[in-house]
């Protein structure tokens, strides 16, 4: 996670916890939805209407997450793949995520014109 977020990391508020019930006795955990990538999911992520407090969920690459989490989630979204692909990395994934959830709640609100490209 640390070679992927870059120098970015320290703009993000990051908690590692014990394991999931560790995650769901979490006083944070209250507010907003679960959603859950997953390849067995139900809605295109860009069909997912995301709220603000909505906690976005990735699985291991090899495993997935456990049937207990399947249960939990209160939408399960998938990245819609051409047809013989089998899924994204977990980083490209939640990099998709993200910024779709992000655009969709104003979280690049104040970025004008400091894209890539922009002089």
């Amino acid at each position: 996670m640390k070679r992927a977020a870059l120098d970015y990391q320290p703009l993000a508020a990051v908690k590692r916890h014990d394991g999931w019930r560790a995650f769901e006795s979490h006083e944070a955990r209250a507010e907003g939805r679960l959603a859950l990538f997953t390849t067995r999911g139900a809605i295109p992520f860009l069909d997912f209407a995301f709220r603000p407090g909505d906690t976005l969920i990735f699985g291991r690459e090899s495993a997935g997450v456990t049937a207990e989490v399947h249960e939990r989630a209160e939408a399960r979204l998938y990245i819609p793949m051409a047809a013989g692909a089998r899924s994204l990395n977990v980083v490209t994934a939640a990099a998709l995520a993200l910024g779709e959830a992000l655009r969709q709640t104003g979280g690049f609100s104040g970025a004008e014109g400091r894209g890539i490209g922009t002089p």
